[in-house]
């Protein structure tokens, strides 16, 4: 049995993946694009805009095989959370640093989600954050502090 397309969650996700696409893409048409090897500010948003279109129009292909089902409801505690640990990993790295900020911004989403386990996403924790310190701090020299200094 076939579900409707205004039902298929594969529909649905395509239609957002290609609307935030074409909406960056429209953003940074502006921008300068360089080539490959010069590449201007223009140059990513655009790829990577354009990828997530593609990406977008694969899964609403894909959608009229599927019968996923959007499931109704809505998270109350994921709406308050999730926000929040975006505003207080915002705050925190300017007043706390790296490393607590993203142990705030890791361990509130998760406690977002009613299947919170403790031991688990302590461990996801620190292996995202440790992950984040050796790309973003150690591999790509980005200047934040790791922890702040009081």
């Amino acid at each position: 049995m076939k579900v409707a397309l205004r039902d298929n969650q594969d529909f649905w996700s395509g239609v957002m993946l290609v609307a935030i696409g074409a909406a960056a893409l429209i953003i940074g048409r502006n921008y300068p694009f360089g080539t490959s090897l010069r590449m201007g500010p223009g140059y990513f948003p655009a790829v990577l805009s354009s990828v997530l279109c593609v990406f977008g129009l694969i899964l609403m292909a894909k959608s009229f095989r599927s019968t996923d089902r959007v499931e109704a409801g809505w998270s109350l505690r994921g709406l308050i959370i999730i926000p929040l640990s975006v505003v207080l990993f915002g705050v925190m790295m300017t007043h706390a640093g790296f490393v607590p900020a993203l142990v705030v911004l890791i361990f509130g989403s998760a406690l977002a989600s009613d299947e919170f386990k403790l031991v688990e996403v302590t461990l996801l924790t620190i292996g995202l954050t440790l992950g984040c310190v050796a790309v973003f701090i150690w591999g790509l020299g980005l200047p934040y502090p790791l922890l702040a200094e009081f």
